[in-house]
């Protein structure tokens, strides 16, 4: 494959292959665990091998070997939110990675891996010759964490967690969650930001676009979800 491939679609299913994209400086690799669908990802810079680990959800031997697609060791493991599901295989990962770990500083003290590194709004992580931007989104949890690629022959790339889907943001509907916070910052630091053609990759399920969801911002803040 080469670089600017248009073979990805980013829709797998659980035990199934990876999908990969190929970028001029990186690959991004996606696949998907458990029967929630948890999605892991793997970005590559294509230079260096260095590699990024995002949510080490389940199955700690299948995200090892998917580690492997690539270049077979992974330096930083981030992990977008402090629920459950996205962080059962934390441990195993990066016990055997020894990789360093990012969380968001609100989420940090949750998490059953104390995170190396405490993530704060406009912070970034470099992988490589790649650089992650760091974007805070409190609402579905105090501390949850998108990472954005600004790919310099190419188009923005988020990775959301579960802070936003494809229809809507992630789920405010728990005791501590709030859809006012989780809706501003989206709307402020997300659709304010970065323009229509940026690809995003959520926690569960199918990738779409900034400009495939813009038009359904006020659809979502009338319904409340």
């Amino acid at each position: 494959m080469t670089p600017g491939s248009t073979d990805y679609t980013g829709v797998v299913d659980p035990g199934g292959p990876s999908d990969v994209r190929e970028l001029d400086r990186a690959t991004i690799r996606k696949m998907s665990v458990s029967p929630m669908h948890n999605n892991v990802y793997l970005i590559t810079c294509r230079a260096t091998g260095e590699q990024l680990l995002i949510d080490a959800a389940d199955d700690a031997d299948r995200i090892m070997s998917f580690i492997a697609e690539g270049t077979g060791a992974a330096s930083h493991l981030v992990t977008t939110h402090q629920h459950w599901d996205h962080v059962r295989a934390l441990e195993d990962v990066a016990r055997a990675t020894a990789a360093t770990t990012y969380a968001g500083e609100e989420d940090a003290d949750a998490l059953p891996v104390a995170p190396g590194v405490r993530l704060r709004q406009g912070d970034t992580i470099t992988v490589g010759e790649v650089t992650l931007d760091v974007i805070h989104l409190r609402g579905h949890t105090p501390g949850g964490v998108a990472l954005a690629y600004a790919d310099p022959g190419g188009i923005t790339h988020l990775f959301t967690g579960d802070s936003l889907f494809p229809g809507g943001v992630g789920n405010t509907k728990l005791p501590g969650q709030s859809f006012e916070s989780l809706y501003a910052d989206v709307t402020e630091r997300i659709f304010d930001v970065y323009p229509d053609d940026t690809w995003f990759y959520p926690g569960h399920g199918n990738d779409s676009t900034i400009g495939a969801e813009r038009p359904h911002l006020e659809e979502w803040r009338a319904r409340g979800w």
